[in-house]
């Protein structure tokens, strides 16, 4: 159905990236459900999932590691196998049936993994050889983190060119752009704050330095892709993971001004903490800092959405405990239809209960 808008920019309005036009600008955030197959394989009901969805504007799908090296849960689907992208070219097929369009989000967890899910049981990687506060979620239950192995110089370009071969991997299978990872206390955000990164050569240090991973992983996404295809997320301040930077606002103002060198899809930012639920950083000056098409992220409505579009804050906006238990977000929230209530009890592993079981409206 054709969704409603006023003269001015909301929701509900069209939007363009690059040559992908969006039939409105409620996004669907990258959501981590660990329902893989084995193999870390998307299965059959994650196909049924997304197809639900795809009346978003955009789907981003939930992280998939870009390398075996960069699996940090259980059944989290990945991007590097041969059967991994045949089984994700299932799930395009099937959004792109319905009109919709996807991302996949390019992700690599660094520290925040455990040995017994890496390949040969080697420790995790990290920038620095610091132990992150807190557990692991193991086949075998919550397991302490562990010091993980300081990336040396030498093992940088082969990230990079995991990076690059799984943004080929997502063109095989389908997928109409990707969003790279650097958010959440994951690899890339690892290096860009500065509680997690000590190096002291050319990645490390001030933030032209800690940003330089970043922007050589883009440079590789984007030679895959072209222009207007590769988005890139972050989230200033947020506290999960045991990050902290000593200077956010500072930080995050330069990597979005970097940013703005590049002809990304957007910059997508997760605004506050997940954790404590505050917010310091002035993401409006932030967004100042950005000249491309800005997507927010935490804690928004229907009413905060179109508010934030129509006053020009953002372009766009991510939702995500919404679309885990509405599968119609666009529509429910175009007819104000009333929504459904998220069962956090199945947010991460399990079946279709929970994650494909959650109806569209239906006035009875």
């Amino acid at each position: 159905m054709a969704l409603t808008s006023s003269d001015k920019n909301n929701l509900f309005s069209p939007i363009q990236l690059g040559e992908l036009t969006l039939a409105n600008r409620i996004i669907m955030a990258p959501l981590t459900r660990n329902r893989a197959d084995e193999g870390n394989v998307p299965q059959d009901m994650n196909v049924d999932y997304y197809r639900q969805r795809a009346s978003a504007g955009l789907i981003i799908s939930e992280g998939s590691q870009i390398s075996a090296t960069g699996v940090g849960y259980p059944r989290t689907p990945g991007i590097h196998s041969a059967a991994q992208i045949n089984g994700w070219q299932q799930v395009t097929d099937a959004v792109h049936d319905e009109g919709g369009r996807i991302f996949i989000q390019l992700w690599h967890t660094g520290r925040i993994s455990h040995s017994s899910l890496q390949p040969g049981g080697v420790l995790p990687v990290a920038p620095s050889a610091l132990k992150a506060a807190g557990q692991a979620m193991t086949y075998d239950g919550l397991q302490d983190f562990e010091t993980p192995h300081a990336l040396a110089l030498e093992e940088l370009p082969a990230l990079v060119a995991d990076y690059a071969t799984a943004a080929q991997n997502a063109k095989a299978a389908g997928f109409d752009g990707v969003e790279i990872h650097a958010a959440n206390g994951y690899l890339l955000d690892q290096f860009l704050r500065d509680g997690s990164n000590r190096r002291e050569d050319g990645y490390g240090g001030n933030i032209a330095k800690r940003m330089r991973l970043l922007l050589e992983v883009v440079e590789a996404a984007i030679a895959v892709w072209g222009s207007h295809c590769v988005g890139v997320r972050l989230s200033p301040e947020n506290s999960f993971n045991d990050m902290e930077d000593s200077q956010p606002q500072q930080t995050f103002n330069a990597v979005a001004q970097k940013l703005s060198d590049y002809p990304l899809a957007y910059l997508h930012v997760l605004e506050g903490d997940m954790v404590t639920g505050e917010r310091r950083v002035d993401y409006q000056a932030l967004r100042s800092c950005f000249t491309g098409l800005y997507m927010a992220n935490n804690g928004y409505d229907l009413d905060g959405g179109n508010s934030a579009i129509g006053q020009e804050y953002a372009d766009m906006v991510a939702f995500g405990k919404l679309f885990i238990a509405n599968p119609d977000l666009p529509e429910r929230f175009a007819k104000n239809w009333p929504l459904n209530t998220p069962d956090q009890t199945t947010f991460y592993g399990g079946d279709e209960k929970g994650y494909t079981d959650y109806p569209k409206y239906s006035a009875k």
